[in-house]
Order: C-alpha cells, then structure tokens, then sequence
C-alpha cells in the first residue's frame, strides 16, 4: 500500500515522502495514528496544501522534546518487583510501567514511545530508548530490584544486586575477623611466653643472690 508519511518514521521515511509498506502496517498503525495518509491525489494534495504548516508545528515539538532530552537522558526509573534468588522476576516490567514511573518522576510520555521489545524479566539495570518525538530520542535506565536499598546498591555497582554478593561480603568479614582474633591469641600467646621467661630470669637472680 502507497502511503504519504505526515512525519518522519525510522527505518520508512520523511515528513512528505510516499512510500509502500504492508497494508495491515497501515491501516493497524500508520494511519489510525494519524503519522500517515493514503497516497492519493487528493491527500498528497492536501498534504502539500498544508506542508508549510506542519512542518512549523513539527519544529516546536521537536525543540520541546529536545529539551525534555536534557532533563531526562539516563535518569534511572526505580521499578520495584518480587523475584526469586536467581534474579528472576514473579511477573515482568513492561513498557507501561517504564512510562508510569518516568511519570512519577515529573517526566510524563506516552506509554507507546517507550521502545521495548520484550518485557524485562530479571533483576538488573536495563537501557530503554523512549522516543520523545520522531526526530528526537533519549535513553533512560530501568532500575528493577526487590528493595530500595537494592536499587540503590545497583545503581552505584552498575550491576545486578544479587544476594550471593552479600552472602560472600560477609563471609571476606567473617574471614577478616578470624584472621585478626587468630593474630590476637598468637600476640597473646608470645606475650604470655615473654612474661614466664622474664619469671624464669628473676628465679635464677634469686637463687644467686642466695648463694
């Protein structure tokens, strides 16, 4: 099916440019999106009737979406989700709730411009490219933990919390305390030797001075 795009499209095309696509591409999506026209005489006629006017449009919502980028590009998005120890989630993160919680930050986008291709299924820290207007993209990190505090140790590690690091962080203390009461009782034990050794001297200096 011929179509005339009435703004810029990855992979498809520019604002004015009339290209084929699948039908079922079309009329699920293009054109009930209202990001494209059937290439028509009338529409392209129309379109180029009003070029002029959508374009200037076009220009101020890419300056807003431009400016919007700066405030949001790499901002974490905390998504907090039960999951087994393997890091595997009860459930999923989908693109909603990546735009629910960019939402909750100040940051309100259309749940359909979060670019995600399958849900996220694991804890960890994620990539998600939010397209803010068809010329304009930005990325933002999806924070999926079971605890804030998880999240917080994930943001600063740049990696999945798992308990497994907990657990071997506190055997390394664990083992730090063993070695350090160890090197106690051997500077106990030396002490001890020094003390029945200086008894031993003032034995001996005893006994001469008796003679």
């Amino acid at each position: 099916m011929d179509i005339v795009l009435l703004e810029r499209i990855d992979k498809l095309g520019n604002m004015g440019d009339v290209v084929a696509v699948r039908p079922g591409y079309a009329r699920n999506f293009l054109l009930p999106q209202g990001k494209a026209l059937r290439a028509t005489r009338d529409n392209i006629a129309r379109f180029e009737a009003e070029r002029a006017e959508r374009e200037e449009r076009n220009l101020e919502r890419r300056d807003v979406a431009s400016s919007l980028k700066e405030k949001i590009e790499g901002v974490h998005v905390t998504l907090i989700r039960q999951a087994a120890d393997n890091l595997q989630l009860y459930g999923s993160v989908k693109a909603r709730d990546i735009a629910d919680g960019l939402a909750a930050l100040g940051f309100p986008v259309d749940r359909r411009t979060v670019v995600l291709d399958r849900p996220i299924k694991t804890l960890g820290l994620f990539e998600v490219t939010t397209l803010l207007h068809p010329e304009v993209s930005t990325t933002v990190i999806a924070n999926v933990a079971r605890t804030a505090d998880e999240a917080m140790i994930q943001e600063a590690t740049g990696r999945a919390f798992h308990r497994a690091d907990e657990e071997e962080e506190e055997a390394e203390v664990a083992e730090v305390a063993e070695e350090a009461e160890e090197a106690e009782e051997v500077d106990e034990g030396t002490m001890d030797e020094e003390a029945e050794d200086e008894t031993a001297g003032e034995d001996v200096d005893d006994t001469s001075l008796q003679e």
